[in-house]
C-alpha cells in the first residue's frame, strides 16, 4: 500500500521504512566507522524515544539539542517525534545570549548537548547561564532563569568520555529506555497526530533575533517528500549531506528526505570541502547537498581533481541565492548532471519551489524553478498587494500545506507574515516567467535605492561573477547623503590573484549602468554568514559604515 505522506507521522514513517528496507544503510558515518541498516537505525531510534519517557517527558514538552551532525542528533530528532516531544533545534554556533534567548523564549524543559563548536565550549556556558546545574542530581534541575529547564543530556564523543556534573550522559539515557517497554512506546506514539507540531526551527538571524516557526508531522513529512520526488531520489540513492542537522536543508531535505525514500544518509559532522569529496568518494554517493558557498569551496579545493565523483547524478544546491557560474562548475567538473535548485524558507519546511532534473539546464542555472505539487506561489506589489503579472518584479508569497503553523510565543510576528487569506509573506523580491519559473532577485530590505533608482544586488553580483579573479561576491548598499544609498562590492578573489578597486570598477564599465558600478569596492577572506551559509548582509553594512566613517550619513537615512 502506498504511504499517503500528509498523514503519516515520523514515527510511523520510519517503522515503514524499517520494514520494508531493513537490510537498506541507513545512515552511514565513513569518518567514525558507523553503518546503520534501517533495522538497526530503528532500534537506535526506539531506544532514544523509551530513554526520553523515563525521564518524565510528556507528549508536547520541547526538547532543545544543541550539536553538530552527530549521530545522537538524528537519535534525538527521530525519538522525540517518535514518542511526542517537540524538537527544537539550537544554532551550533549560538553563544551564551543568543542560547539564553533561546532556551527562555521555547520553554525547553530538556537540553541534548556537545562539548563545543570550534572555539565555543557548550558545557562551559550552560554552566555559566545556569550555575544550579554543577550541583543538582540528573534530572532534578531547578533553575532561577529557566523555570522550564529540568534536564540536560550530555553526549560525549566516546564511551570513555567523563560527564559533566549535573548532566545525563547519552549512554545513561539509552539505559533508561531500556526500561520501558516497546508497548509503552507504541501507546506513545499512538497518541501522536500528523497534525502536531513536532519541531521549532528557529530562523537564522540575519535579521536580528530568531523566531521560532512551528511545524508539524505533516508540514516537514510532506516538504521532504516532494522535495526529493524533484530529484528522482530512490532507495538506490546514497545522500551526501554536509548541511547542519539543526537547519530544515539537513533535518528535513536530508534526514527526512532519506526516510521517505529509504535511501542512505551520508553525514558530514561539520563541513570540511575535503570530507565531503572523501565521503563522496568513498561511500560512492549519489546525491550532494550545499549551498553555495560549500560547493565553491569544494571546487576550489586544491585536491579536487584527484577524487573520484563519477557516482554524483544529483542533488540541491540552495540556502542562498545561487550564482549561475558555480550552477555550471557542479554539473561541468563534479557531474552532478541533474543537479536543482531549491527555494523556500524556515517558515515553509522549507521548500515551496525547485527545479526538477530533466529541466533544461538554462532553466536549471538561472531559476529556482516551478512550485511544488500542493502549493500556489505568486509575485505580488509589496505595496498593494495586488498579483503581478510575469516578468514584473514583487514579493514571493506562498500558501499551501507546507507553511509553519506560526511563530511560538509570538502572535503578531505570525499575523505579519501570514495574510488573513493564508499567503504566507516571504519578503524576497522575485518574478514569474510565463511558464511559472521563479527567480529571486533579493530581499526586498536588501533593494538599493540610489538617486530614485532601484538596483537589486542579485544583478550586479551575478555580473562580477564572470570576473576571471573573482571566486565570490556580494554587494550592498551604504548610506550615501547624495544619493541616500551607494553600490559597495565586498570580493573575495579566487586563491592566488590580487585585484584593484579600479580593476573591478573598470571592468563594470561600459557593461552595466554607471549607477550601479560600485562606488566602493572592498577585499575579503570571507563574508559574516549564519551556520548555514546564509549571508548577513546587514553585518556587512554595519561593518561598511563603520569602515568608510558613513556614520553621519547613516543617521540622516534612519531620521
Amino acid at each position: 500500500m502506498a504511504i499517503d505522506f500528509l498523514s503519516i507521522t515520523i514515527g510511523d514513517l520510519l517503522d515503514r521504512q524499517a520494514r520494508d528496507y531493513a537490510a537498506n544503510d541507513a545512515v552511514v558515518y565513513p569518518d567514525r566507522g558507523l553503518r546503520l541498516n534501517y533495522r538497526q537505525y530503528r532500534e537506535m531510534v526506539n531506544r532514544a524515544a523509551k530513554g526520553f519517557m523515563r525521564l518524565g517527558i510528556k507528549k508536547g514538552e520541547h526538547v532543545a539539542i544543541w550539536a553538530t551532525n552527530y549521530p545522537e542528533w538524528l537519535f534525538t530528532q527521530m525519538g522525540t517525534a517518535k514518542m511526542g516531544a517537540v524538537l527544537v533545534t539550537v544554532n551550533p554556533s549560538y553563544r551564551s545570549s543568543e542560547l539564553e534567548y533561546l532556551l527562555r523564549q521555547s520553554d525547553a524543559t530538556t537540553l541534548v548537548l556537545i562539548k563545543g563548536y570550534r572555539d565555543a565550549n557548550y558545557v562551559q556556558m550552560v554552566n555559566e547561564l545556569v550555575p544550579e546545574l554543577a550541583s543538582a542530581k540528573p534530572g532534578t534541575l531547578s533553575s532561577a532563569k529557566f523555570p522550564c529547564l529540568r534536564h540536560v543530556i550530555y553526549v560525549g564523543k566516546n564511551a570513555s568520555e567523563p560527564t559533566p556534573a549535573g548532566m545525563l550522559a547519552w549512554r545513561d539515557l539509552l539505559a533508561l529506555g531500556d526500561g520501558v517497554s516497546d508497548q509503552e512506546l507504541d501507546d506513545a506514539q499512538a497518541r501522536t497526530a500528523h497534525a502536531d507540531v513536532i519541531n521549532i526551527q528557529y530562523t537564522s538571524g540575519t535579521t536580528g533575533f530568531p523566531k521560532g516557526a512551528m511545524l508539524t508531522h505533516r508540514n516537514i513529512v510532506g516538504d521532504a517528500k516532494l522535495v526529493t520526488d524533484c530529484l528522482n531520489l530512490t532507495d538506490r540513492d546514497r545522500l551526501c549531506a554536509p548541511v547542519p542537522f539543526y537547519h530544515c536543508f539537513g533535518c528535513v531535505m536530508a534526514n527526512l528526505g532519506c526516510l521517505t525514500k529509504g535511501a542512505t544518509l551520508v553525514p558530514v559532522e561539520t563541513f570540511d570541502a575535503r570530507q565531503v569529496l572523501e565521503a563522496v568518494q568513498a561511500e560512492r554517493c549519489t546525491t550532494l547537498y550545499g549551498v553555495p558557498t560549500m560547493f565553491i569551496a569544494e571546487l576550489n579545493h586544491p585536491d579536487f581533481a584527484q577524487y573520484n565523483l563519477s557516482s554524483l547524478r544529483t542533488g540541491i544546491m540552495a540556502g542562498s541565492p545561487c550564482p549561475i557560474e558555480v550552477m555550471r562548475a557542479v554539473v561541468d567538473k563534479m557531474g552532478a548532471k541533474e543537479i536543482t535548485i531549491a527555494y523556500g524558507q524556515t517558515e515553509t519546511s522549507p521548500v515551496s519551489t525547485q527545479t526538477r532534473t530533466d529541466d533544461p539546464l538554462q532553466r536549471r542555472v538561472s531559476t529556482v524553478g516551478r512550485t511544488l505539487p500542493g502549493l500556489e506561489a505568486k509575485v505580488v506589489d509589496p505595496a498593494t498587494g495586488a498579483t503581478l503579472p510575469p516578468g514584473q518584479i514583487g514579493e514571493y508569497v506562498v500558501r499551501g500545506f507546507t507553511i509553519m503553523q506560526g511563530y511560538y510565543k509570538m502572535p503578531e510576528a505570525t499575523a505579519k507574515t501570514i495574510d488573513a487569506d493564508g499567503w504566507l509573506h516571504s519578503g524576497d523580491l522575485a518574478t514569474m516567467d510565463a511558464d511559472g519559473y521563479f527567480n529571486i532577485t533579493g530581499r526586498i530590505k536588501d533593494m538599493i535605492i540610489r538617486g530614485g533608482e532601484n538596483i537589486y544586488p542579485r544583478e550586479i553580483e551575478e555580473f562580477l561573477y564572470s570576473h576571471p579573479k573573482v571566486a565570490d561576491v556580494q554587494v550592498i548598499g551604504v548610506p550615501s547623503e547624495k544619493y541616500g544609498e551607494e553600490v559597495m562590492a565586498w570580493v573575495k578573489l579566487k586563491p592566488g590573484q590580487s585585484a584593484t578597486v579600479e580593476e573591478i570598477r573598470d571592468f563594470c564599465k561600459g557593461k552595466i549602468a554607471n549607477y550601479k558600478i560600485p562606488k566602493f569596492v572592498t577585499f575579503v577572506d570571507a563574508f559574516p554568514m549564519t551556520v548555514t551559509g546564509k549571508i548577513q548582509k546587514y553585518k556587512m553594512r554595519e561593518q561598511s559604515i563603520a569602515d568608510l566613517g558613513l556614520q553621519k550619513a547613516a543617521a540622516i537615512q534612519t531620521a
